[in-house]
């Protein structure tokens, strides 16, 4: 088992169990010292990425707004944090096969990442049973994929962009969805937030980790290089509130959070 032609396969698959399982038994495998070839240069094939006919995906404005004080408005909310969580499986697992020449650790941390993403979507598709509900049972949007096609010719911006862009705003946005969550007397989904913000920490900072390692690799600052990535990309402008702690936790350096005020 080759780790990065077995991530190509892993990310190809359609039903979120079995990818699940899959993606169980490639951490194994990276674990247990699989043979690795980064040099490798792999052909992208159809079907990528895998992905099951449900949920449907639509513009992110027509996503209805619920309240999570009833159990459909809960079940509506802990899904599209699953959706994300699913979609970060597929992210980790794109930079493993796409990006070639890259050094060792750099595709056993998104490996990694891939492994943790995917205990993430299980202890909310269990929650979501409990509600009566599964994943796909409502309609979701594209954002986080939309920006993986974006960048799937510059390594740099993939890093700039999805963990430490993307991802970050779980870092912002979580504790405000716990406290919703709490108030609404769901005990075990602000555990399962816990579990899922402690390890995003860890997954944005393997992004800064490789996002600074580019930049040196190609003689770039750091910070004036982000913000052109960001206009060239067309990311979603940063807005407060800021979960700082936890941005500091994964690495972002003092300018890079007072640049989040401008």
């Amino acid at each position: 088992m080759e780790l990065r032609t077995h991530a190509l396969h892993v990310l190809r698959l359609a039903d979120p169990a079995a990818k699940v399982a899959a993606m169980r038994a490639l951490w194994q495998a990276a674990v247990e010292g699989a043979p690795l070839e980064p040099s490798a240069a792999i052909d992208e094939p159809a079907g990528v990425p895998g992905r099951p006919p449900r949920p449907a995906l639509v513009a992110p404005a027509r996503v209805p707004q619920r309240s999570v004080h009833t159990a459909a408005g809960r079940a509506a909310l802990l899904h599209a944090i699953a959706h994300i969580e699913f979609n970060a499986i597929n992210l980790a697992l794109d930079a493993v096969w796409r990006f070639a020449g890259l050094p060792p650790d750099f595709y056993r941390d998104w490996l990694r990442v891939a492994a943790e993403e995917a205990h993430h979507f299980t202890l909310l598709a269990e929650h979501l049973a409990t509600l009566g509900h599964a994943y796909g049972d409502f309609d979701a949007h594209d954002g986080l994929w939309a920006m993986a096609e974006k960048t799937k010719g510059d390594f740099t911006a993939r890093m700039a962009l999805v963990p430490r862009t993307l991802e970050a705003r779980g870092l912002d946005a979580t504790p405000a969805i716990q406290r919703k969550l709490a108030q609404a007397g769901d005990a075990r989904a602000v555990e399962i937030l816990a579990v899922i913000l402690r390890d995003e920490v860890g997954h944005v900072a393997i992004g800064n980790r490789w996002y600074r390692w580019a930049c040196a690799r190609d003689g770039l600052d750091p910070l004036a290089h982000y913000a052109a990535l960001a206009r060239r990309y067309a990311a979603p402008r940063l807005k407060p509130p800021f979960n700082l702690e936890a941005r500091r936790a994964a690495g972002f350096d003092d300018d890079e959070i007072a640049a989040l005020a401008h």
